[in-house]
Parts: C-alpha cells; structure tokens; sequence
C-alpha cells in the first residue's frame, strides 16, 4: 500500500524546551491512527509538524509528492470555549477550509458556495447553515469544524482531540462520520479515550517524546507499559473505557 509520507528521525522542541526526541514512522494511504500518550507527550507538537507549523531541530518530513502536500491537508485543531464568540455563521467557517487552497484575499464563487452547502448537507447540519456558532450545541460545532477540515477534499485529515467538545448524545455519530471519512481520507487522531478510539482506528502511535507505531488496532495494557505511555485500558462491559495514571 502507498505511503503519504515519512516522519523521518524528527527531534522538536516547544518554547525551548525538547518535546519530541528521534520520531519515526510511516503513515500508508487511508490509515486511520489513533495517537495517543500523557499530556504534554508532544501529541499536539508532532502534528503541528507534520503541517509545517513547528520546524524540526532535526530530522524531517517527506511527502509522497505524487499524492500529499500541504494543499490538500485538513486540520481540525483542539476547540474552545472562546472559539465559538466570533459573529460568523457555519456556512463562513466551512467556506474558511477553502482558504489555504484560494488564498486569503479571493473572492468566493458560486462553486464554492456550493461545495460548501454539500458538505454541510452531507453533516446533517444544512438547517444551521446561517446559524451563529454562539448558538450551537458542541456536537453540532464539532461538525461544523469538521466540515472546515474536508471542504477542500483532503488526501490527509488530521483531529486534535476531536472528542472533548463533542456531547455524549453525538459521540458515537461523530466516530462513526469519521469511519466513513476513513474510505477515502487517511486520518491521523489526538486522542486520549483509547477505549472508544480503539473500535475505528486501524493503528496507534504511542507519543511521550518518543514515539512507538502498533500496527494493529488492537492494544493491551502490557504494549501501553511497554511503550512508555502511562495510560490504562479498562473494559467494562460492551463500553471500554480509559483512564490515565498519575504522570
């Protein structure tokens, strides 16, 4: 199976201080990883440099330029409180995903609304097209921010904790969007609930610094010990669930 690209004996650091220490892996065409690991492990640190927001100290990323570059990569970053005050409606925030392709100071076409409204309609959200996103529930943001991220038909999606702004009632929904997604989008996930994760992705990378590829999406908490990553699967039932350790 093809690789988009290689993360290639990378080594960053974040406001001085050395996050991620000699990272390697591969990442093959609709691959669907779950990375997980502690706070400040340098999950978030890794994707940033993988879109070319944080250079690396050493080492590098390779696109397979016949399939991948930074055009056709949707990003949907961690989601707060304070993201939802701007007066823009959902229609203007998944228009906005077009940008980096357009530039900034282009002009929207008749083709771009449309292609927007498709994916929008596709969300299950076109009756909150005009909608405020003061207004919304955080499912339905997260939808939204979603549909920012695939409104330009990326080759590569990557989700930083796409679950902690997403209501219980959508959870599932949203997972099983991104499941869907994953046919035809290779996916890269921050994500802290290896439980839930664990029933649609296809690998793990164990991020604490160093990184650790499990090619499979099944994962014990003997590989998590092994892997240096203080986090603990626990099975209750037909829900799995996850906790972290002290750390």
């Amino acid at each position: 199976m093809t690789h988009l690209f290689e993360v290639s004996d990378v080594s960053a650091s974040y406001n001085g201080n050395l996050v991620l220490e000699k990272v390697s892996f591969k990442v093959r065409e609709k691959d669907f990883v779950g990375i997980i690991g502690p706070n400040g492990g340098g999950k978030t640190t890794l994707l940033k440099v993988i879109l070319g927001l944080i250079k690396p100290v050493k080492g590098k990323v390779v696109f397979n330029k016949d399939v991948l570059d930074y055009s056709n990569i949707g990003y949907l970053p961690q989601v707060s409180e304070s993201d939802i005050t701007f007066p823009v409606s959902v229609r203007d925030v998944v228009l906005s995903g077009l940008m980096h392709k357009k530039g900034v100071a282009a002009r929207m076409t008749r083709r771009d609304f449309k292609i927007a409204d498709e994916v929008i309609e596709k969300l299950g959200i076109m009756k909150l097209r005009n909608a405020r996103l003061s207004e919304m529930s955080g499912g339905e943001l997260q939808r939204v921010y979603l549909g920012r991220a695939l409104v330009a038909s990326p080759k590569l999606l990557l989700l930083d904790e796409p679950g902690n702004f997403v209501d219980s009632s959508f959870e599932q929904n949203f997972y099983d969007m991104l499941k869907e997604v994953n046919n035809i989008i290779t996916i890269l996930m921050v994500s802290h609930d290896v439980g839930t994760i664990s029933a649609y992705v296809k690998s793990f990378a164990c991020v604490n610094k160093s990184l650790h590829y499990h090619d499979s999406e099944k994962i014990t908490n003997e590989q998590l010990k092994g892997y240096g990553c203080p986090i603990q699967l626990i099975a209750h039932g037909d829900v799995p669930h996850t906790v972290l350790k002290n750390h």
